[in-house]
């Protein structure tokens, strides 16, 4: 069969929704009416959004469809019923535990199993992820690859974790770290993906040492698919079954029905034995609601059991992998820097190449940020220095992470290349004016997780 050049959307749109561009005195207006922190920016405000993949996917006919015909009953409903099949279905295991999304999740399982003093080693950890180990005393530690940490390697798995210096970390501590975790893909460094030998490998290690492997599986069939076109032993294997593998080698997951459950809510946590679930499931009643909904409506748990399904569909993640990919190609095309490879949902624009003028203590990447949404628009969310700068614990010092990213993630089934061939263009816009741009400073943050609420200034005038 021919392959044709051009890889058409392999669906068609029933419903648009109106978007209108702000003139550029209007978009600083808003900048500086929430104080130059994007998030405060008004959506009805933004052309393209590109701030987050989760919970912003266009949903299917077919989920439309299970959404109307959700059963709302407070406990074993039938749309229970419906989103258990699909999620013990998609990871193989036994105990499904229901909860509004992946950070409901985190904080769930963490309080369970977590104490002051102890570790959790990841391949990255993500904001939401970091901060609900860190606010019961424990630390995060990414040990991810080298090549994970260096936007311009070149590295078909950036995502792995350093199998080593696990090794290394568990030998010596092993009493202080109750189980590891590791995210597919990896969305702190790129949206890369892990190799399956390294799953393999760092679940190996943790069985020798005793320590339970949970994954953390938002983007569970992005990985798979990366795997599949990627890995030259699973050419010929299917997405469901390169999944499962993935979960095989875990004793549990954590999962956000937002990213590649194609819903706008929901999540659960999935264990293979019954101790987890049970260590949980108290805390679950607690917090979310009862075990068989956990936070979740029913129609929000028809949308996601259809959409844990359509997730894995082969022409979907080939055009969705490759939608991305050519977004990449499109920035560098007008001048961008960017993370390479591109990763799965997103693709992350080097701050630190593109503003070379600006020190690290300037939140070059917060800058770059501004200037997109300054110049077209466009909204993105910075993934450096604001978010993830911290405190050496050995010296006490002011750490800075190892790299300035803005993460301009695609909606699944939202936006087409035309609308990221435009947000491309700006990027080039922004590339003429680069000296220009200015560095900004924070004059408030709260005590975690400032890059949602915080506000900064620019150092220099803007206009």
């Amino acid at each position: 069969m021919k392959e044709f050049r051009i890889f058409p959307e392999p669906w068609r749109v029933k419903t648009v929704e109106r978007i209108a561009l702000l003139p550029r005195e209007e978009r600083l207006a808003r900048l500086k009416a929430g104080d130059w922190n994007l998030f405060r920016v008004p959506a009805r405000d933004v052309f393209i959004d590109l701030l987050t993949d989760s919970g912003t996917s266009a949903m299917s006919d077919a989920q439309w469809g299970a959404l109307m015909q959700a059963d709302e009953s407070y406990a074993c409903a039938r749309s229970w019923e419906h989103f258990e099949a699909a999620a013990v279905e998609v990871t193989g295991y036994p105990h499904i535990l229901p909860v509004h999304q992946g950070r409901a999740a985190e904080h769930l399982l963490f309080g369970a199993l977590l104490k002051k003093g102890d570790f959790v080693p990841s391949n990255n950890h993500f904001d939401t992820t970091r901060a609900n180990i860190e606010a019961l005393g424990a630390a995060a530690l990414d040990l991810v690859i080298a090549e994970g940490r260096d936007p311009r390697r070149i590295h078909p798995f950036k995502g792995n974790m350093d199998v080593e210096k696990l090794e290394s970390l568990l030998s010596e501590k092993r009493d202080r770290v109750p189980f590891c975790m590791l995210t597919v893909t990896n969305n702190t460094g790129g949206g890369q993906p892990v190799a399956m030998e390294n799953i393999a490998r760092v679940a190996g290690v943790c069985r020798r040492h005793g320590v339970p492997l949970f994954l953390d599986a938002c983007r569970y069939a992005e990985n798979a698919y990366f795997i599949r076109i990627r890995d030259e032993r699973y050419g010929a294997v299917s997405i469901p079954k390169i999944a499962r593998e993935m979960f095989a080698h875990a004793d549990g997951c954590l999962f956000s029905a937002k990213k590649d459950g194609l819903a706008n809510m929901g999540g659960f946590l999935a264990f293979r034995g019954d101790a987890h679930a049970d260590a949980v499931r108290d805390a679950l009643i607690l917090k979310e609601g009862f075990p068989t909904y956990g936070g979740m409506s029913g129609r929000d748990l028809e949308a996601a059991a259809v959409g844990l399904r359509e997730a894995q569909d082969e022409e979907y993640l080939r055009f969705r992998i490759e939608q991305v990919r050519l977004f990449g190609e499109m920035l560098k095309e007008n001048g961008a820097h960017i993370l390479e490879p591109a990763g799965g949902h997103a693709v992350y624009l080097d701050a630190l190449r593109m503003l070379p003028h600006l020190p690290q203590e300037a939140l070059p990447a917060q800058a770059l940020a501004v200037a997109l949404y300054l110049e077209g628009g466009v909204r993105g969310v910075e993934i450096g220095s604001v978010m993830f700068a911290g405190t050496d614990p050995k010296t006490g010092k002011p750490s800075l992470p190892p790299m300035e990213l803005v993460r301009l993630a695609v909606p699944r089934r939202v936006y087409s290349n035309d609308h990221l061939a435009y947000t491309a263009e700006v990027a080039g816009e922004v590339m003429r004016l680069k000296e220009r741009i200015p560095g900004f400073k924070i004059t408030w943050e709260p005590p975690r997780l400032r890059h949602f609420t915080a506000r900064l200034a620019p150092l220099l005038p803007m206009d």
